[in-house]
């Protein structure tokens, strides 16, 4: 059976499997999916759906969103603003306001960065159409200076 080349998940899933210290065994048996198909997703002959991603990552103790970048269902950007919150949420040791309240906290933190560089970009922006337009003037200025000393 040839490669269909599913990038660099199944050669992720092993180098984690491996980093456990799982059999291949082990690990087709605590995410719930049979041996042979597990071994074909390493091997990069199958591709896995986003479920079986998701039970892979709960039986490795991973991010699920880590195997879709990695399977290439999601853009790294896209996996950073789903990960934090999602952590928050899943930590035991702080009550659900509090949780509320870190998410909101770290959103306001997104808005504000986004913002300040949206502003940076936009000023170096209009730097530059300045620096364009003193070049403009003084690529015409010896010009003028020429055809006004000819007449």
């Amino acid at each position: 059976m040839a490669s269909l080349k599913v990038g660099n998940v199944g050669e992720y899933l092993r180098e984690q499997r491996r980093g456990a210290r799982l059999s291949l065994r082990q690990l087709a048996e605590a995410a719930g999916v049979s041996n042979p198909y597990l071994s074909q997703i390493e091997r990069g002959l199958r591709k896995p759906s986003a479920e079986i991603l998701q039970q892979l990552a709960k039986a490795l103790r991973i991010s699920a969103e880590t195997l879709y970048v990695q399977a290439g269902m999601l853009d790294a950007r896209e996996r950073d603003e789903l990960e934090v919150p999602a952590v928050i949420m899943s930590d035991p040791s702080i009550d659900e306001r509090q949780k509320q309240v870190l998410i909101q906290i770290y959103e306001s933190f997104r808005k504000e960065n986004a913002a300040a560089e949206a502003a940076a970009k936009a000023e170096e922006a209009a730097r530059q159409a300045v620096e364009e337009q003193k070049n403009v003037e003084a690529d015409s200025s010896p010009t003028l200076v020429r055809e006004e000393s000819e007449k």
